[in-house]
């Protein structure tokens, strides 16, 4: 019987675990919340960056875990085809739970089939996941603990979509999700305990790849697009916040309505030219003053013989 040793680096990867398992729980939880109040092709994209999200983040703790996993006695190789396998088949059953509950009318029958659905999907990425071992010898597993580890998965599944469902608030889910996190580590670790190895050393080259040479760079590459993804949610703004935007814009905007009120082929009339009235001349108060018909000297002339007579 090997050793079997879960932290070969201390406590660094059960923790770093741990945060990768609350991170892809909070990003899927409120891709969630904002499908929920979206519609149409809104709420499919964001259930399927939920489900991306979750699925993500549950297989990334599984074998960022993993990396402090060894036996004594043998190596450790990892089929690269069966763990590719465990990485879509958490992303598929994490999205059939987030879609049930997502367009499903009937809450309570949604969520406890999505619950389900997720959990034992989460016990298949894990254990399909730990069928990818190659070592010299032989792993066996104890049956109550494999029993009770898919329950971990089923309960905490249910918790997570129920909180989807009923969390909305940003320091709710951030709780939830820790909440989340610890269970799918325990899950994880609960899994990992009901593992019995009977080593069997040989000279043999193992088939696959080492846990550096393919599981370390994908784990850092998903772990990448976690963060990248939670950027992208915390920058894009809420139904509520598209809202009062709208309402805002409105608001700026003259009222079209008022702007054209006739209906269609009215033409209004030509109005009536406007009659100019000339002002009557102002009588002079010394009588009407005449122009003379001659230029200024006879006028000078005629005021002058007047004057003599």
């Amino acid at each position: 019987m090997g050793h079997l040793d879960h932290a070969a680096y201390g406590w660094l990867t059960p923790v770093l675990s741990y945060a990768m398992a609350c991170i892809g729980a909070a990003l899927g939880l409120r891709c969630t919340v904002r499908a929920l109040d979206a519609t149409g092709r809104s709420r499919r994209n964001w259930l399927l960056t939920a489900a991306s999200a979750l699925g993500t983040g549950i297989w990334t703790m599984h074998f960022v875990a993993m990396l402090g996993f060894g036996v004594t006695g043998t190596d450790i190789r990892y089929d690269v085809p069966l763990t590719l396998l465990s990485l879509f088949i958490a992303m598929a059953v994490v999205g059939a739970g987030v879609f049930a509950v997502g367009y499903g009318r009937d809450r309570t029958r949604s969520l406890l089939i999505g619950g389900l659905t997720t959990g034992v999907g989460v016990a298949s990425m894990h254990y399909t996941g730990m069928a990818a071992l190659r070592l010299h010898g032989q792993v066996r597993y104890d049956p109550l603990l494999v029993g009770l580890s898919v329950l971990i998965a089923v309960v905490a599944a249910t918790a997570a979509l129920w909180a989807a469902l009923n969390i909305h608030a940003p320091a709710a889910v951030a709780l939830a999700s820790l909440v989340m996190g610890a269970a799918v580590s325990s899950m994880h670790y609960t899994g990992m305990f009901a593992v019995r190895v009977e080593v069997a050393p040989s000279p043999a080259p193992l088939a696959g790849a080492t846990v550096m040479q393919f599981v370390f760079p994908l784990a850092v590459g998903l772990g990448s697009y976690l963060f990248i993804t939670s950027a992208f949610v915390a920058l894009s703004p809420t139904a509520d916040e598209r809202a009062a935007y709208a309402s805002a814009g409105r608001l700026g905007e003259p009222d079209e309505r008022a702007v054209d009120v006739a209906p269609p082929g009215f033409r209004p009339e030509a109005a009536p030219p406007r009659e100019r009235t000339v002002a009557p001349a102002r009588a002079h108060p010394s009588g009407p003053v005449h122009a003379p018909a001659g230029g200024g000297r006879t006028a000078g002339a005629t005021a002058a013989r007047d004057a003599r007579t």
